[in-house]
């Protein structure tokens, strides 16, 4: 079939390996092979023809790298290897894929750090998911140059460091950027007319509101930024509460530390935000209650304090489990109430305060009790020291208190002794 330009067998049961033959067909424009069973290598022998629209070989048994010669496919838009076993380094050569609209290659086993190219090389990449890989070192600042990305997954991986301060300039996942919407729509151009079509053919999964799902039809819509499970540190960046396009944030099990920024009301499209296991500390900003949108909310295991917020978007959410291990956290739905005052002042001023009252009046008084000794020890051995005749007249004295003491005991026990005989002989 030389003349194949579409190849969708994916969702099936086929075994085996990916036959050299595929790359044969010099007219393909897209291959799915996706959900199957196939195993082995990917071949490497792919060639450009300028028309590569797609390549989906997810959810299979597939091994291997790599190949490099996907890095002549320089007209591929789309680009699925995801749920895989493949392993090594994100190779250099995919920086030949200018066109790349989704990058998948989640739940694989690459290795390595996240390569700084990235950033300057997708211009119009919309979707990149490194998601459960091994890959470790920093988030590179890199990534902010991403001006179109809506999808930034990459969690369950090894990465360290923080979150970059310039996440601001991901301009994709800001609403009334008329600049960057205008060059999304000049670079619409260089692609196939049916682009726009082509949308609700692609499927990326994603874990939004505690729950994995599949976006199909909708996927272009979907603007979500999930760095949870990794050993990231640092303070929660101000400049994300920028990035009002996101549905969902996800920075959960991280080291994350600071507090939960304070413009985070910001954020009018969130509908899913999960901070929980973090070293996060202070308050819950007023402004939060303002997410009209938010319906799941997870901020347990943290360090937060004070008092829950409890007007508009915070009456809908009252289960208790999104507020667990915060123990200075009170008000409703938690059932250690606000009692007078402001609690976080309570736990983190007050009672900072009695701690500082407490240590110094320990001070205090160890201070004052060795005055103390020092004063009756001194007064009492150094005077007996000084005067001669008063040491003698203490030692007599303590020598007849002996004395009497001696004579005293000894009385009463002639007298017992007396007595106990008596007793014998009646």
């Amino acid at each position: 079939m030389p003349g194949l330009k579409y190849l969708l067998l994916g969702n099936n049961s086929m075994n085996g390996s990916i036959p050299n033959s595929l790359c044969k067909i010099s007219t393909l424009l897209r291959l799915d092979l996706s959900k199957n069973k196939l195993s082995g290598e990917i071949p490497d022998c792919w060639q450009d023809n300028q028309q590569w629209d797609e390549i989906n070989l997810s959810s299979n048994n597939l091994s291997g790298g790599i190949p490099s010669t996907f890095g002549n496919l320089s007209s591929l838009l789309w680009l699925h290897v995801n749920n895989n076993s493949l392993h090594g380094e994100l190779p250099i050569y995919l920086r030949n894929l200018k066109q790349l609209v989704i990058m998948d290659v989640g739940e694989n086993q690459f290795s390595g750090s996240i390569p700084p190219w990235t950033g300057d090389t997708f211009p119009m990449l919309q979707i990149l998911r490194l998601r459960q890989n091994k890959l470790n070192g920093n988030i590179p600042s890199q990534l902010c140059q991403l001006t179109s990305l809506q999808i930034l997954d990459l969690a369950s991986n090894n990465l360290t460091g923080s979150i970059p301060h310039c996440i601001c300039n991901l301009s994709g996942m800001i609403k009334s950027n008329r600049s960057n919407e205008a060059k999304v729509k000049f670079d619409f151009n260089f692609f196939t007319t049916d682009f726009i079509d082509e949308w609700p053919t692609e499927d990326v999964i994603q874990v939004v509101k505690g729950t994995e799902l599949d976006y199909i039809k909708i996927l272009k819509f979907v603007v979500n930024m999930d760095l949870s499970d990794n050993n990231l540190g640092g303070v929660v960046p101000k400049g994300v509460t920028q990035l009002n396009r996101l549905i969902g944030l996800n920075l959960s099990h991280n080291y994350l530390k600071g507090g939960i920024p304070e413009r985070i009301g910001d954020m009018k499209s969130l509908e899913s935000l999960d901070i929980s296991c973090n070293n996060i500390s202070g308050k819950i900003p007023e402004s939060m209650s303002t997410l009209t949108s938010l319906s799941h909310l997870n901020l347990s295991y943290n360090n937060l304090s004070g008092a829950i917020p409890t007007e508009n978007q915070f009456l809908t959410l009252g289960d208790q489990r999104i507020y667990a291990g915060n123990p200075h956290l009170c008000g409703v739905p938690l059932p250690n109430k606000c009692n007078g005052g402001d609690f976080d002042d309570r736990v983190h001023g007050s009672e900072g305060s009695e701690d500082d009252d407490k240590d110094s009046e320990k001070v205090w008084f160890y201070f004052v009790v060795a005055i103390g000794f020092a004063v009756g020890f001194w007064s009492a051995i150094g005077t007996l020291l000084l005067k001669k005749s008063w040491r003698y007249a203490v030692f007599r004295r303590v020598d007849d208190v002996a004395d009497e003491i001696y004579v005293t005991v000894a009385l009463k026990v002639a007298k017992l002794k007396r007595m106990m005989r008596n007793h014998v002989e009646v």
